[in-house]
């Protein structure tokens, strides 16, 4: 799928940009170029030790911002694939600084949309968050309107070769600023800082994102949503995981937060379908494919009128020895009660 191919990764140094870097060059060691794009010089340096270019000849790093059209689509020659998770992601730091998120979420993704129209990319596929889905905070809204434009820009593509599609996810296991490292960190002060005990969140894994991304490029039709299955968990237990004798502060909700993560709302309902090992939020009104040729050869099936996919309904659940075996697995082998 990849092999032969040049794809670039916005926001390459991050959690997810690593592990989709990591995973085609194992999976995919034909792939042409793969483009590491993203603002941080030192982060790009030492991923430049990690991932060499006198090791992985395809390997570029290419200095930049999404804000900067210019940049961008400079760095977009000859691209055939885009893979777009570069964002500001902080819900506090959204409420406080709005045009900030607005213009590196909503405009940025605009950048990349007129790049992949200008340089003749065949592929995008952008990460959106649950938080997207009926947001409440600033970072939701801003993430739902790139997910918008990127859908509606497979109507403008005309004749070139080239669609566009969103993939939603929760709560991504071991990232950056995510809660289990920094229950992890607090648990050394014997005491855990709980925003709410009735609090939920899906979970999904850096790789299992990654699958997802790459399940996108090799079966998207152009404008659909994919969401995945994954399981939820309760707060309170990834507290006790963590530190089962640490004591609980409960601080209150934090602006612009949910008690429950919301991936598909009921509205949605009317044009999500059942794909498998994923659910995909279809396109209202598709212009290059037909809904029925969509079902038939994807092998879906409409969800039920008024479905919708939440972590406090959620059919699926971490116990706490789930949790802690996730721990050792994917953030820190020694970890231990």
């Amino acid at each position: 799928m990849l092999n032969n191919k040049s794809v670039l990764v916005t926001g390459g140094t991050g959690s997810f940009g690593k592990m989709f870097v990591k995973t085609v060059l194992e999976k995919h060691p034909g792939v042409k170029r793969l483009v590491v794009f993203s603002r941080d010089e030192l982060k790009q340096f030492e991923m430049a030790h990690e991932f060499p270019h006198s090791k992985y000849p395809a390997m570029r790093y290419f200095l930049g911002d999404i804000r900067d059209e210019a940049r961008f689509t400079r760095a977009c020659e000859g691209v055939d694939i885009i893979v777009h998770a570069a964002a500001l992601k902080q819900v506090p730091a959204a409420e406080y600084n709005p045009m900030e998120f607005i213009k590196t979420n909503v405009l940025g993704a605009n950048s990349i949309i007129n790049a992949a129209l200008d340089c003749g990319v065949q592929k995008v596929v952008a990460l959106s968050t649950d938080k997207a889905a009926a947001p409440i905070n600033l970072y939701g809204a801003t993430k739902l309107c790139s997910d918008k434009l990127f859908i509606a820009a497979n109507s403008i593509v005309g004749s070139r070769d080239l669609s566009l599609s969103v993939v939603r996810y929760g709560n991504v296991m071991g990232s950056r600023g995510s809660v289990i490292p920094f229950f992890l960190n607090k648990r050394k002060e014997g005491v855990l800082p709980i925003t709410d005990e009735r609090m939920t969140r899906f979970n999904i894994s850096l790789e299992e994102g990654v699958d997802l991304v790459l399940h996108a490029l090799e079966n998207a039709w152009g404008g659909e949503i994919f969401v995945p299955k994954i399981p939820s968990y309760r707060i309170l237990d990834v507290a006790k995981a963590v530190a089962p004798h640490a004591k609980l502060e409960f601080v209150g909700i934090r602006p612009g937060e949910k008690i429950h993560e919301e991936m598909i709302t009921t509205s949605d309902s009317f044009t999500t379908v059942d794909v498998g090992k994923y659910f995909a939020i279809l396109p209202q009104s598709p212009i290059k494919w037909s809904v029925e040729d969509y079902l038939k050869q994807n092998k879906a099936t409409p969800v039920p009128i008024g479905f919708c996919y939440n972590s406090g309904e959620n059919s699926e659940w971490l116990s706490v020895e789930d949790i802690r075996s996730l721990i050792k697995q994917f953030i820190d082998p020694t970890f231990t009660v």
